[in-house]
């Protein structure tokens, strides 16, 4: 099966058996060994009218990740270019950035599959065997699937990891004490894989006539600990509730918090979800910029048992510990975003509509879906069309 990797200026093809046991029934595990193995990642959501999530597809923005980290679609599976490989793809949920650590008191080679039920995986490092999706079929209907074979953990050693110049936030997920691990003849503090899913969103949001948020589960899992944040003109503000129902409303935040006292509290709560202190810290320094920046937000800490069913994690040897912290940020469009869209469209501030970066097709198409006027609507239209087409390619790797 094609696989599709970036490698210097050139898409390489490179053809890779992908066997039934990548997509079908998990591995025969062995005996519980002194394995130890924490996972973190972001599943991004945009809430629609409903408070649902909805499927949309950012217009603009850089992957930043080195040029190292392989790719299913060089350009841009993510988001609209007109010379992508692979069509872009309308998804309701970005997977973002998981990070498998290991732990061991010894050298260990294991197996690491995970499957993806109703997604697909997007970029990865070290290689690995992924099978790409059919352009025909529905993400919904796919079953996305990674595999690394021999993953060497290697205690008390310290290899050159590869590097570019250039921030990336791939880096920061380096700074904790998991042991190095080594795929072939490549060497990482940890596996990296990232993917688009159309899985059902375990909680949905909606802004209220009054202001307030309304916060439902929407599976089977009951809510756990919510943070509603924003950051209006550079303000920030967050409220940290522990919702132990189905349903809680929260008042929108005061504006009077500071990123320190923020940071704070999120890596309290990852570490009570599993994380060592150190893979907390990596994991908001990871996301940083981005969860933080302009616009409302719910943060959730999916359960345990939900992202089991959405990622089903299989490791041989079985490790004798395994903790999974994932985050859902589900992104609100409020009446005040859309006011401003929708004038920043009718002056033409390309600047202003661009800052709403990859979110501002789900943004302008909630305002078409209220706006009574066709020339309104293909005004917007051409917006979108423009803000795509000014987005900036990513340099080359070489």
């Amino acid at each position: 099966m094609a696989q599709l990797v970036r490698r210097g200026n050139a898409v390489v093809f490179a053809f890779l058996l992908v066997t039934t046991a990548l997509v079908g029934a998990g591995l025969t595990q062995s005996a519980p060994s002194n394995l130890v193995v924490h996972e973190w990642g972001t599943f991004t959501s945009v809430a629609g009218q409903d408070g649902r999530a909805v499927e949309w597809q950012p217009l603009n923005g850089p992957s930043d990740l080195p040029c190292f980290v392989r790719v299913l679609n060089p350009v841009c599976i993510k988001c609209v270019t007109p010379v992508s490989v692979l069509p872009a793809i309308r998804a309701t949920v970005r997977m973002e950035t998981p990070v498998l650590y290991f732990y061991s008191p010894e050298e260990v080679t294991a197996r690491v599959q995970v499957r993806f039920p109703q997604g697909l995986i997007t970029e990865w490092y070290p290689h690995a065997v992924v099978p790409v999706p059919s352009p025909l079929g529905a993400i919904s209907q796919s079953m996305g699937a990674i595999d690394w074979a021999q993953v060497v953990v290697k205690p008390n050693t310290n290899p050159a990891f590869p590097s570019e110049p250039g921030p990336s936030h791939y880096y920061a997920a380096r700074e904790t004490d998991a042991a190095p691990v080594v795929v072939g003849a490549q060497p990482e503090k940890f596996l990296f894989y990232r993917g688009l899913a159309s899985f059902p969103v375990p909680v949905r949001a909606t802004v209220e006539d009054d202001g307030q948020i309304a916060v439902s589960k929407a599976g089977r899992h009951a809510l756990g600990r919510l943070i509603l944040f924003e950051n209006r003109n550079g303000r920030i503000g967050y409220r940290v509730i522990d919702a132990a129902g189905e349903r809680v409303v929260i008042a929108p935040p005061a504006l009077d918090s500071s990123f320190a006292a923020l940071r704070a509290d999120l890596e309290r709560t990852l570490v009570e979800t599993g994380l060592y202190p150190r893979e907390a810290a990596a994991m908001v320094e990871t996301w940083r910029d981005s969860w933080f920046e302009a616009g409302m937000r719910v943060f959730y800490i999916v359960p345990r048992a939900a992202v089991d069913d959405i990622l089903p994690l299989t490791i041989d040897p079985r490790p004798a510990s395994v903790a999974r912290a994932f985050v859902g940020r589900l992104e609100l469009i409020t009446p005040a975003v859309e006011a401003d869209v929708e004038l920043a469209v009718r002056t033409n501030d390309m600047k202003r509509l661009t800052s709403y970066g990859r979110f501002l097709e789900p943004i302008v198409e909630r305002c078409i879906k209220r706006s009574a006027s066709p020339a309104d609507v293909l005004q917007m239209r051409e917006a979108l069309r423009l803000v795509a087409a000014s987005r900036v390619p990513e340099a080359p790797c070489r």
